[in-house]
């Protein structure tokens, strides 16, 4: 790993080259619509627009973790939305959320009023206060709580676009930035091990919005599970952090929403569009593979 040569900015950037790396396609300087498409619109009160990326997984599990409360007002219709392909810069995705990023929410539950929602934590909070659930409602334990999930949202982008983009998906990999975000990266797993060496959860025994945000992420990363990286950061180190990761990871609403608009990893675990709680059973991408290559091979008849 060798520094780069050293880069003078000129006095004014201009973007007149891909910037490279896994993203460079879909980076770009402006915001707005790059081209006309409407988003699909189910059956249930939510609408999610989404992919099953650490941010998506928050939104999906609280939605399932609603559900499992008994919420049936929190039923919902999850489509996918594939940011590879730029579909997140279609009018009907920036009309819900003009910073063109998954996860988008629209409730519908009010068909003449819909509500939009974006960005993660906001979505979340907005979803906890609807149904009164997962979020304490008064005092020092919702200051608590909310001080967590707005510790992810501050923390994350240090994880995923500092050592994540560098470590994993830059053209190129250079000595400074990787170790600047290591760095940074150990730090928060460390802040999550100290406060989980006393805590069954973050905010104490209860479990909140506070793990929904953060686990996908975090949980992910100690476990080895993003990046590549686990030998790299030693995340075993992290006991605390690792024991909590775990038991959130066995909840059952956790394990359905993981699967939600995932496009990756083993096909049984891809449900990449969910409109109705039997699609788990029905419609991952191994049993609609297996029934496409089935009805491939039966004669004509």
């Amino acid at each position: 790993m060798t520094d780069p040569i050293p880069y003078t900015p000129p006095a004014v950037w201009q973007w007149n080259k891909e910037s490279g790396g896994k993203f460079a396609s879909i980076n770009r300087p402006v915001a707005g619509a790059t081209h006309d498409k409407e988003l699909p619109v189910g059956r249930h009160p939510l609408q999610l627009y989404s992919l099953g990326t650490p941010n998506g997984v928050k939104v999906t599990v609280m939605l399932e973790e609603l559900l499992a409360l008994g919420h049936s007002g929190a039923e919902y219709d999850a489509w996918l939305i594939r940011i590879h392909e730029g579909e997140q810069f279609g009018s009907g995705f920036v009309s819900v959320n003009p910073n063109s990023k998954i996860p988008a929410l629209l409730d519908r539950s009010d068909a003449g009023n819909p509500v939009r929602v974006f960005e993660s934590g906001a979505i979340l909070m907005y979803l906890a206060e609807k149904f009164g659930a997962l979020l304490p409602t008064s005092g020092a334990a919702r200051a608590e709580c909310l001080s967590w999930l707005f510790w992810q949202m501050g923390s994350a982008p240090f994880l995923g676009g500092g050592f994540g983009h560098f470590y994993a998906y830059a053209p190129e990999k250079y000595e400074y930035p990787i170790n600047r975000y290591a760095m940074e990266v150990k730090r928060q797993l460390d802040v999550l091990n100290q406060r989980l060496a006393v805590n069954e959860f973050l905010i104490g025994d209860e479990y909140t919005v506070a793990d929904i945000a953060i686990w996908p992420w975090y949980g992910l990363v100690v476990k080895g599970q993003a990046y590549d990286s686990g030998e790299f950061l030693q995340v075993h180190e992290y006991t605390h952090v690792v024991r909590w990761a775990d038991q959130v990871a066995k909840r059952p609403a956790v394990q359905r929403g993981r699967k939600v608009n995932r496009v990756t990893g083993d096909l049984a675990s891809q449900l990449r569009e969910r409109h109705e709680a039997s699609d788990f059973e029905s419609k991952t991408q191994d049993k609609l593979e297996a029934a496409a290559s089935a009805s491939a091979s039966s004669p004509a008849r």
